[in-house]
């Protein structure tokens, strides 16, 4: 079966068609700026990349679009939409209400409508991909894919905020955590390496990228995660500013004469190792140059991401009291083996020790810790694409 996975932001849309069987991608791309210009960037497998200007007023151009392209006579990889069995549709919040993925139904809509509240900037883009796509493929079957799934299995302990009861009684205000796609799939992969049975091995997954988050996971189960009610909380991000005292934000208002969306503003577009270079870059390897190049600015943005990254290692630790598998993905995670040496330096107590040829592979899949490392640390990269393909596949 050939599956198209749909990831849907307000003005873009990322997709990929995956055949099921040899989990291959026969071709992915990208539509930009939609509902401004719009364009169009198209890779089928083997094949260059091509990038068009294209108008899309809404996501149903947008999706036209990609169809096109996957069915055109000379490009493309399927010769009708026939050929495209299902569709998975990534969404970031499911609340309460979804513990794993579902087929999608009028109800499913409307109950990721109501987690509107919880993820503004992402569940109605979401909604938006998934009636534009039905819109375009009637006699399609459609799977949700909820972010927020895999952390579903936390206990209480874990989501519960010291807030008043009554806010997560009347709001759902609780941790949800996300890259829940992310995080299972590294987790799965962590144990076929480890060649122990999933539910029997305690894995920390750090899904290291521009968005940031860790997870605990304990006998294939999500115990623990860093992000929160939304992807704010927990780590330092490229320009996320993670756990503060939330009495920082009056400080700051009053200051700098600042209301609650211009504060927003600041922790979620302004801080992280952007704000803590001084405006240098989100980008790690930027901040790598300009510290080797002595930016004092640059050295402390690095320093504080990869603390944190294993302060909250560490409390996992104790959280699952002890650790077989410490896993690194996404962008950060996969490349920079600086930051991965810097985390390791803070575990030594684990008995850790580090291959430093290994970690200085970029990209791969591979052991960076010793054979006789007491704890196995890898890099795992990420697919939350095939995640969410094979997802889809399991329900339809």
């Amino acid at each position: 079966m050939n599956v198209l996975v749909i990831n849907c932001g307000s003005s873009s849309l990322k997709f990929q068609l995956i055949n099921s069987e040899s989990e291959q991608v026969l071709a992915k791309g990208l539509c930009e700026r939609i509902g401004i210009d719009g364009s169009l960037t198209y890779q089928p497998a083997g094949g260059e990349k091509v990038k068009s200007q294209k108008a899309m007023p809404t996501h149903t151009e947008a999706i036209q679009f990609v169809i096109d392209a996957l069915t055109d006579a000379e490009t493309g990889v399927v010769k009708s939409l026939d050929e495209i069995g299902a569709v998975g549709h990534r969404v970031v919040h499911g609340g309460e209400k979804f513990a794993q993925s579902v087929v999608i139904t009028e109800e499913v809509k409307k109950a990721i409508e109501e987690c509107n509240d919880l993820a503004p900037l992402h569940n109605p883009a979401n909604l938006i991909g998934i009636n534009a796509c039905q819109e375009l493929m009637p006699g399609t079957p459609m799977v949700a894919v909820f972010d927020t799934a895999f952390h579903q299995t936390m206990p209480e302990k874990a989501y519960m905020y010291g807030l008043p009861y009554e806010y997560y009684d009347k709001y759902k205000v609780r941790r949800y955590g996300f890259h829940g796609t992310s995080h299972s799939f590294v987790s799965k992969r962590a144990a076929e390496l480890a060649g122990k049975p999933y539910d029997q091995l305690k894995t920390i997954v750090c899904h290291l990228g521009n968005g940031a988050s860790i997870c605990a996971v304990e006998n294939g189960k999500s115990v623990d995660t860093s992000m929160g009610l939304t992807p704010l909380e927990g780590l330092v991000m490229g320009t996320r500013s993670g756990d503060i005292d939330p009495a920082i934000l009056e400080f700051i208002a009053k200051k700098e004469d600042l209301d609650i969306a211009g504060l927003m503003t600041m922790l979620n577009k302004k801080s992280g190792v952007y704000g803590l270079s001084n405006n240098l870059s989100s980008d790690f390897r930027d901040l790598d140059a300009a510290a080797a190049e002595g930016n004092k600015e640059a050295e402390i943005a690095l320093d504080v991401f990869c603390y944190r990254v294993a302060k909250y290692v560490g409390s996992y630790v104790a959280a699952m009291n002890g650790v077989d598998v410490i896993a690194f993905t996404a962008g950060i995670g996969e490349n920079a083996g600086n930051v991965r040496e810097k985390v390791v330096e803070y575990l030594g107590y684990l008995g850790i020790e580090l291959n430093k040829e290994a970690n200085g592979v970029r990209g791969e899949e591979i052991t960076i810790s010793t054979p006789d490392s007491k704890v196995t640390v890898m890099v795992i990269p990420t697919n939350e694409e095939l995640a969410i393909a094979r997802e889809t596949v399991a329900l339809v």
